[in-house]
């Protein structure tokens, strides 16, 4: 099925610096209920020039292991796999639904690469079109139920996309801060969740970890 999935990859993408796989083949077959989305890759696109959308997907499609994360497997500016920045947040949260991360699809509505998302704003909203293909293939070939979505922006595109327009939950932190995860539903009954960014929320943290409230619409 990944191979399969490539092919709805924009050629006008390929060359720029990005990514479009965050798990690796076993993850992309059969029947999946979930299915997470970034924004867009982060890093350097000028460090990271030659790391284009066609060199990764090349690079995930030759990796021998079936079972493969980017958030588990992948060693990010110098460290342990699995151990920086948003990776163990990701982690944690699967451990709380008791999935594995090479059985989760994850990718991003961008497969474009920027440091932040102020970097590419200009040009989001089109390359999130030039993207949607590719989910839309997914969310349908795997009857996924539940998207879920890292931050406010990712979850705003996937939602007016799939049509999930009826706020039916939300989780809010009990900080001073206050951040919100969002749940949303469409009439074919397909869930969409805006959750805070594991970049910037601690989701290992009670205080603000979604899992529980993610976990209640995997069942």
């Amino acid at each position: 099925m990944l191979e399969e999935f490539t092919e709805l990859i924009p050629q006008e993408l390929k060359d720029k610096s990005g990514s479009v796989f965050y798990s690796g083949k076993n993850a992309f077959k059969g029947n999946k209920d979930l299915y997470i989305l970034g924004i867009n890759p982060g890093g350097s696109e000028i460090l990271q020039e030659n790391e284009t959308v066609a060199w990764h997907t090349k690079k995930v499609l030759e990796i021998d292991n079936a079972n493969w994360s980017e958030y588990k497997d992948e060693i990010w500016k110098g460290t342990k796999p699995g151990n920086t920045g948003l990776q163990p947040r990701v982690l944690h949260l699967l451990n709380q639904l008791n999935v594995s991360p090479y059985e989760v699809p994850a990718s991003n509505v961008c497969f474009v690469r920027s440091p932040r998302e102020k970097n590419i704003s200009k040009f989001l909203n089109t390359y999130a079109e030039l993207c949607w293909p590719f989910h839309q293939k997914i969310i349908d070939e795997l009857n996924v139920k539940v998207v879920l979505c890292f931050g406010q922006s990712a979850g705003d595109i996937v939602r007016k996309k799939l049509g999930a327009s009826e706020k039916i939950d939300e989780f809010i932190e009990t900080n001073r801060r206050n951040w919100k995860t969002r749940v949303f539903k469409n009439k074919k009954g397909q869930i969409v969740i805006s959750a805070t960014h594991p970049s910037r929320a601690d989701w290992t943290n009670p205080d603000s970890d979604p899992s529980p409230l993610v976990k209640k619409y995997l069942r």
